[in-house]
């Protein structure tokens, strides 16, 4: 299994030990973990420029930053973005990347590997707001094409993973270990549902008639997909 995280801080801390948990749980022989940490990995904030979408993504001012990141996600049998819970939404070292990857997603030029991946979420808050960031990572997942995404969020109530009492750590590594075994047994049997197939049809539908974005009508006519193929 290969498996790319996208880690919404630097600092090592409640969200980061999780991961690390869920990593240990999903260890085997074959497996290759790539990990980037925000801010350290991440661009400069978007320009809005427009570039990746018109003009191709090795056009964007922040290409060689953004473009080894994406690399691993699409090469990744499991990717896995994780944030702490900032003012009720993710980092904003991770939006800022996730920011570079609009032009994959599906009504754009989404990568014919990311409809057989599979995605997790993770985040910790110390009050509120965790299950609301990790909802909106898997929005992202969706719209990339992933077709099964898991989340796993948790408000430990304390400002970082030593104050996290010796029980509920315990409570946590058994939720852990029972997601990472549901990963596990799904690995390499995904398939979109119909919400996806069905956003992807419309899209498909909007890029027959795209004549203001030719980078995007030559990646669907590649694929062969204005003529009725599909990516999974």
């Amino acid at each position: 299994m290969k498996i790319a995280v996208i880690h919404g801080q630097q600092h090592k801390g409640s969200t980061y030990n999780i991961t690390k948990l869920f990593l240990n749980k999903l260890a085997g022989e074959n497996r290759e973990i790539v990990e980037f940490f925000m801010p350290r990995d991440t661009p400069p904030s978007c320009v809005g420029c427009c570039n990746c979408f018109m003009k191709g993504e090795l056009k964007c001012p922040h290409a060689e930053i953004v473009q080894p990141v994406v690399r691993a996600i699409e090469e990744a049998d499991l990717v896995i973005l994780d944030s702490p819970c900032y003012v009720l939404g993710m980092t904003g070292q991770l939006k800022t990347f996730l920011d570079h990857m609009g032009y994959r997603w599906m009504p754009h030029r989404p990568h014919p590997q990311m409809f057989r991946k599979i995605g997790l979420a993770v985040s910790t808050a110390a009050g509120a707001g965790a299950k609301k960031v990790t909802k909106e990572l898997r929005r992202h997942f969706f719209y990339w094409g992933i077709p099964k995404s898991f989340s796993y969020a948790k408000n430990i109530r304390a400002t970082n993973w030593e104050m996290v009492p010796a029980k509920k750590k315990a409570r946590i590594e058994k939720e852990v270990t029972r997601l990472a075994a549901k990963i596990l047994k799904r690995q390499g049997k995904v398939k979109p549902g119909m919400k996806t197939k069905a956003i992807f049809k419309l899209m498909g539908l909007m890029q027959k008639s795209n004549d203001w974005n030719p980078a995007d009508r030559e990646h669907w006519v590649k694929n062969g997909w204005l003529s009725g193929k599909n990516p999974w």
